[in-house]
């Protein structure tokens, strides 16, 4: 059985795209959120995920993912509350930032990490407009305070990488890292 160890429905959605035969339990253990390399804090809250689950589930495909955004070396989490979402966004407005997913597969035993970089271009965002979508709920619990496929891709000049990693689970890394694992979906 292979288990997806988040409660995102964003990362469920992307899932289904590589496998619709999979449980979700939802890793309540406490992440890291100090790490002086961004790609390094990603892959290790993704295994604590992954790991964490997998001891509830031996002999099962535990997948444990972490997004973060990262903006000249500061990483950005989740908010908190309206007033850390609408600071984000305006530190965000009309720049270039990363989106950075670590990925942890845990089976028969052994845990197999991957990341994925996605670089982000936000055009400029007026106070107003950054408050009208704060004001929707959407950015509150969302790494850099938006979300790609929702209401803040009008803001959003380009990317450069993998869509689905900002969105939360990178397909086509999961699926090479499977691969590693010898895991077919």
């Amino acid at each position: 059985m292979i288990i997806l160890a988040s409660g995102s429905p964003r990362r469920q959605e992307l899932l289904k795209k590589l496998c619709n035969d999979f449980k979700i339990e939802v890793c309540n253990a406490p992440e890291i959120e100090i790490l002086e390399n961004p790609t390094e804090l990603a892959i290790k809250n993704a295994t604590i995920k992954a790991e964490t689950v997998a001891q509830k589930f031996l002999g099962d495909i535990v997948i444990g993912a972490d997004t973060i955004v990262v903006l000249n070396g500061k990483i950005f989490g989740k908010p908190h509350g309206e007033k850390g979402a609408f600071e984000m966004l305006k530190t965000l407005s009309g720049k270039k930032h990363e989106v950075i997913t670590g990925l942890a597969i845990v089976a028969q035993g052994k845990t197999f990490t991957a990341s994925e970089v996605t670089e982000v271009y936000f055009g400029e965002m007026t106070d107003a407009e950054i408050s009208e979508y704060v004001a929707t709920g959407e950015p509150l619990d969302k790494s850099g305070s938006y979300a790609l496929q929702g209401g803040a891709a009008k803001f959003i000049e380009k990317i450069y990488g993998d869509w689905s990693n900002v969105v939360g689970l990178p397909l086509y890394r999961l699926r090479t890292l499977a691969k590693a694992a010898d895991i077919n979906f």
